[in-house]
């Protein structure tokens, strides 16, 4: 548990906007769900929008270190089951425990940066071990555009994602290897 009091009102931020939305996300909110004396919150982030932008940097910084974990700990998928399990885990920690939690503010915070340009910015994907493993599968069979390919692989997994946390449910192996398919034709 980070210890850096502007980490823990960002990892905080992140919680209160999983649970309660972008309407429930205030500095007395963050103030509450941290157990800290009310006005913590807007001494270190004095407006909404840089409580928000911080909640962001946290968001990615944490997508980034758990993408570049996954890369560097699995080792390059040898083959199309390998990349489906890989694929299936991925979700599997997305749409459950902590993973859900930072996906429901990943994507409040996506559709809040149609209004806030500076936000776009720092969402944008970064390239990351996951990414390039998934990358150098495809170029490894040969698929045309490999870079191409793999945003639009990853832009499914994350519609996938999406999709089963606002209905419910769970992926099948049968979509992600639907996916996987149409990547590699």
């Amino acid at each position: 548990m980070p210890t850096d009091r502007r980490t823990v009102l960002a990892d905080t931020a992140i919680g209160v906007l999983a649970e309660a939305g972008m309407r429930g996300l205030t500095h007395r909110a963050v103030d509450r769900a941290a157990n800290l004396p009310a006005g913590t919150t807007s001494a270190y982030y004095r407006t909404r929008q840089a409580l928000l932008t911080a909640l962001v940097r946290r968001l990615v910084a944490l997508d980034q270190a758990e993408l570049q974990a996954i890369g560097e700990q699995a080792p390059a998928p040898r083959g199309t089951e390998e990349l489906v399990a890989g694929i299936a885990a991925f979700i599997e920690r997305r749409t459950t425990g902590e993973g859900r939690r930072r996906s429901l503010a990943r994507y409040a915070c996506a559709l809040e940066s149609v209004h806030h340009p500076e936000l776009r910015e720092i969402l944008t994907p970064r390239p990351n071990a996951a990414r390039h493993a998934a990358r150098d599968f495809l170029a490894a069979r040969g698929v045309a555009d490999p870079d191409g390919r793999t945003v639009t692989l990853l832009t499914c997994v994350d519609g996938l994602v999406f999709d089963r946390l606002v209905t419910g449910g769970t992926v099948s192996e049968q979509e992600i290897r639907g996916l996987v398919a149409a990547a590699l034709r």
